[in-house]
């Protein structure tokens, strides 16, 4: 049985349709990668699937239980910005990502205790137990976005969303924060979805990748149509169709 199942999804803002008609079924530890050109839904999907918002037909099912109709902490997001509270160090970052669980949201006493070791435990896995106590401004790109993705792990998701995460990197510190997530995916075993405009990264790190397009234009309406999935292609088995793909510049393309 499918862990992650989209049945007949759409998705319209007033009378503008996003994405119509999607269909993907995906087995629990799978890395899905997402592509696309700009307008063509990869947010908005990624939305659906965090229940932010809710499919205007069909439905999103996870594990089998009936749509959610609000976010919950089965799925962790973290955002090309870093999501993170300014106000607390990187340890109260952390422990904050785990205290979503908790019915008043806080721990306290010999429980915050136990907490901050776990928190420890998880900067220690991101690389990010020797600035525990610093705050998020005084770390580099790539630290704070660590620390994003350990916190959303805090909160023990079931699947992570990650929108363009790595896009605001520069090029080092974004093949690092690569080789992190593989290590943190095969650690974790999650689901994970993620959403990127780079053909490489998406294949390099997804056991599949999703393309997003409109199968219809109008070239005096360009937004009449929604998107859909029109490849599904398997970037495990060593056949990767990248340059195919790349060369299909339209996917790319900003085509509104």
């Amino acid at each position: 049985m499918s862990f992650v199942t989209v049945t007949d999804v759409f998705q319209s803002y007033g009378r503008r349709p996003i994405i119509e008609q999607v269909n993907v079924s995906v087995d629990e530890g799978e890395f899905i990668s997402i592509v696309g050109a700009s307008g063509c839904g990869k947010s908005t999907f990624l939305r659906l699937l965090l229940a932010q918002e809710n499919p205007t037909r069909g439905e999103v099912r996870i594990a089998g239980a009936p749509p959610a109709v609000e976010p919950g902490l089965d799925r962790g997001v973290v955002f090309q910005r870093y999501s993170v509270f300014p106000h607390m160090t990187v340890r109260e970052n952390v422990v904050a990502g785990e205290s979503l669980r908790r019915p008043w949201g806080r721990f306290f006493g010999a429980d915050l205790k136990a907490a901050r070791t776990r928190a420890d435990e998880t900067l220690a896995r991101c690389g990010l137990d020797h600035v525990a106590d610093q705050y998020p401004a005084t770390l580099s790109g790539g630290m704070q976005q660590r620390l994003a993705i350990g916190q959303a792990l805090a909160a023990k998701p079931r699947i992570l969303l990650l929108d363009e995460p790595f896009g605001a990197l520069d090029p080092g510190t974004r093949l690092a924060m690569h080789d992190f997530l593989r290590d943190l995916r095969a650690e974790t075993g999650m689901t994970v979805f993620m959403v990127t405009h780079d053909l490489e990264e998406a294949f390099k790190l997804g056991d599949r990748v999703l393309v997003f397009d409109k199968p219809r234009w109008d070239p005096q309406d360009p937004s009449l149509n929604g998107a859909t999935i029109t490849y599904d292609f398997d970037a495990r088995d060593g056949g990767i169709p990248f340059q195919t793909l790349k060369e299909d510049t339209h996917v790319l393309q900003d085509n509104g």
